[in-house]
């Protein structure tokens, strides 16, 4: 038997004034762009910010739907319009921020396990990193290297090759 240990490193501001700008900037996109969301059952609108390696920036809200589970993240409408738009160009970083309207929006939340398949599936294809930066409307903000940390031991397309 042999015990490995997994774990990753990311930063943690206190505030979005410590961040740089064009990540403060992208983090306060994201923030605006809640209010676009569907999110009538659940109440809890999540905008999310591509910056793509052109510059080019990409908005995403979750869109819910009464067929459950029929609804999108806003992670994952981000990507795919990301990708439908600029297919061959590499995403940058995302931000992505919440509104709880029946809570608190004060601290950072991380993808939900599809959307960190989905964007662990897209920095593997692009070949480069994707960043995350994690907050809610105010409070501590997490910035993540790479998006494929936030799922280890992560099932891919090298997993079904016939090699």
């Amino acid at each position: 038997m042999e015990k490995q240990l997994q774990q990753f490193e990311f930063l943690v501001y206190n505030d979005i004034t410590g961040l740089d700008e064009r990540d403060a900037w992208l983090l306060k996109e994201a923030r605006a762009v809640t209010r676009h969301a569907y999110a009538p059952y659940s109440h809890f609108q999540v905008g999310a910010m591509i910056r793509l390696a052109n510059g080019e920036i990409v908005a995403g809200t979750n869109q819910e739907n009464a067929s459950f589970p029929a609804g999108l993240c806003a992670e994952r409408v981000a990507l795919s319009a990301a990708s439908s738009a600029y297919p061959d160009v590499p995403i940058d970083t995302i931000a992505v921020s919440f509104n709880n309207l029946r809570g608190d929006s004060d601290h950072p939340i991380s993808p939900c396990g599809v959307c960190r398949q989905t964007l662990a599936e897209y920095e593997l294809r692009q070949e480069s990193p994707i960043r995350l930066v994690l907050g809610g409307l105010s409070g501590k903000i997490y910035v993540i290297s790479k998006a494929t940390d936030l799922l280890p031991l992560g099932f891919s397309a090298s997993d079904m090759s016939d090699k």
